[in-house]
Parts: structure tokens; C-alpha cells; sequence
């Protein structure tokens, strides 16, 4: 029995000791809906990791905690989440009854969903939807190994955390992440093979835009993944969303047609001004010859 205590007394101190020698590199707080998130860059003897936080409206806190080659695998996997999200139609009253029916009533698929295993730890990636809308739910357990709480001895017990990210927020998170990332991953090859790898030989990516028209806004977003550097267009009303995604090999040729159809249209509506002004002309002349 002595003997138990003092290895969890040495388990306890090494674990003490670890968090005593942990550096905050740095810290990203972004503010999502009713939630906070805070992506902490971290390093110890063991090396640098990511820690994320989401604190709910009344203070409740989850964790995950990401090595930075699997945030950058995390991150490609974000990209890909995006633009399933992004050719995702508004929910009709009849899905968010059924979201809610599978809530209450029993286990309900996923929009999408992924997963990832790294050594003793899963990654589950959920696209899910309820009454609020659609989110990321984002589930981390790490296996203790045996003995260790109700699995005991016949295989350990899986422990872990989860945070739900509002889908409105995923490329602003996505972004967040992967600035990290790239401030603070350094050269590894690990982790340049990841969407940085694929947009190496542009630097930094151009910025987001929008525009307004009318009651609509459109959104410009830059992004890359495993695929390589694509732009997102969203057309988004109060109630309703839709993009599309167009990769770099095509900006010039969609450029081009919008260009080439601009030019089009101004000479369309030229020849109809033309035209309205011949009649008008004609019916004053016709006026004239009457009186």
C-alpha cells in the first residue's frame, strides 16, 4: 500500500513539476455566438502543443489538448468540414424537427463526420445540427490504459473532453489555427505536408472581402487544404446561405467570364437605352406631325 502512494506521490509531482515548466507562446481568444474559445500555444520538455478552450455563457469549460502535427491534420480537416458546410442548404422546419426528435429520441446521423487517431488519443469530428443550428462537435478521449477507473484491468477506461464550435465560426477558427500553426510549427516537415504544404509557394494568403448588394452580402474567403489554395463565395441573407468554391487553377478563367459577361451586359443595356431613346424620339416626332 505505501508503495502504491508513493508512485502516485512521484506521478502526482512529475505531472506538478511538467505544468510548472509549461510556457504559454502564445494565445488567440475568439468570440463565437455565446461562447469563447481561447487556442493557447504551449511548450514543454515534450515539445510545443495546442491547448483549446471553449467557456460557455455560464462559465463551463472544456479542453483539448493537440500536438502540432495533428493540429495540422486537425486543421486540413476543418477545410474539409467548411465546404461540406458551405454547399449545405438552409434547414427546413422538417430537419430541425428531426434534429430535434434524434436528440431526445434516440442517436442521430451526422452531417458529416471524421475521425482521427494519434497514439493514445481519438479525435471524433461531428457536422451535427439542433434547434440552435448547425455545429462542430469536437470529442477527444485518451486512453488511461488499465487500471485506471471503471474499465479497470481488462483494457483501461477512455476519458475525454468536448466542445461544440457554432458552424458560423469554422473559418474564423480555421483560421485562427492555422496562423498558429504556421507562426509557430516551425520547419517540420510533418507539418509542412499538411495545407501549407500544398500553398508553400504562395507565402501568406490574401485576406477575406465582402461586398453588399442590396439586402445581400457576398463573402470572399481564401483558403487552402490537402487539395491546394481555393476561394469560397458565399451569398448570405439573414435567412439564408449558399457558396461555392472555386480552386486557384480557375480564378483567371471564372475572372475572365465575369469579365467578359460584364462587358456583355453593358453593351446590352447600351443598345436598349439606345433603342428607348429612338422611340421616345419617334413618339415626340409623331406628337409633332399631329399638331
Amino acid at each position: 500500500m505505501a508503495d502504491g502512494d508513493s508512485g502516485s506521490e512521484r506521478g502526482g509531482f512529475q505531472n506538478l513539476q511538467r505544468d510548472q515548466d509549461t510556457q504559454e507562446l502564445a494565445s488567440k481568444r475568439l468570440d463565437i455566438q455565446n461562447k469563447r474559445f481561447y487556442l493557447d500555444v504551449k511548450q514543454n520538455s515534450k515539445g510545443r502543443f495546442i491547448k483549446i478552450a471553449e467557456v460557455g455563457a455560464g462559465g463551463s469549460k472544456s479542453r483539448l489538448t493537440l500536438s502540432l502535427s495533428v493540429a495540422a491534420e486537425f486543421r486540413d480537416y476543418l477545410g474539409d468540414f467548411i465546404e461540406h458546410y458551405a454547399q449545405l442548404g438552409p434547414s427546413s422546419p422538417e430537419q430541425l424537427a428531426q434534429a430535434s426528435a434524434g436528440e431526445d429520441g434516440g442517436p442521430r446521423r451526422a452531417l458529416k463526420s471524421e475521425f482521427l487517431v494519434r497514439e493514445n488519443r481519438k479525435y471524433y469530428l461531428d457536422l451535427k445540427e439542433n434547434q440552435r443550428g448547425r455545429f462542430l462537435r469536437i470529442r477527444q478521449t485518451v486512453n488511461r490504459g488499465p487500471g485506471f477507473g471503471v474499465g479497470g484491468p481488462a483494457g483501461g477506461v477512455l476519458s475525454g473532453q468536448t466542445i461544440a464550435l457554432p458552424a458560423q465560426g469554422l473559418i474564423e477558427f480555421r483560421d485562427a489555427l492555422a496562423k498558429l500553426i504556421d507562426d509557430y510549427g516551425g520547419d517540420d516537415d510533418e507539418l509542412a505536408g499538411g495545407v501549407f504544404g500544398a500553398a508553400a509557394g504562395f507565402g501568406e494568403l490574401p485576406e477575406g472581402t465582402s461586398i453588399t448588394v442590396d439586402s445581400k452580402r457576398f463573402f470572399f474567403d481564401v483558403g487552402s487544404n490537402k487539395y491546394g489554395v481555393f476561394m469560397r463565395v458565399s451569398e448570405v441573407k439573414p435567412s439564408y446561405r449558399n457558396s461555392i468554391t472555386v480552386p486557384l487553377k480557375a480564378w483567371a478563367k471564372f475572372g475572365g467570364a465575369f469579365c467578359r459577361y460584364a462587358e456583355e451586359m453593358h453593351d446590352i443595356q447600351e443598345r436598349l437605352r439606345d433603342k428607348s431613346y429612338e422611340r421616345r424620339d419617334e413618339s415626340e416626332g409623331d406628337d409633332g406631325d399631329d399638331d
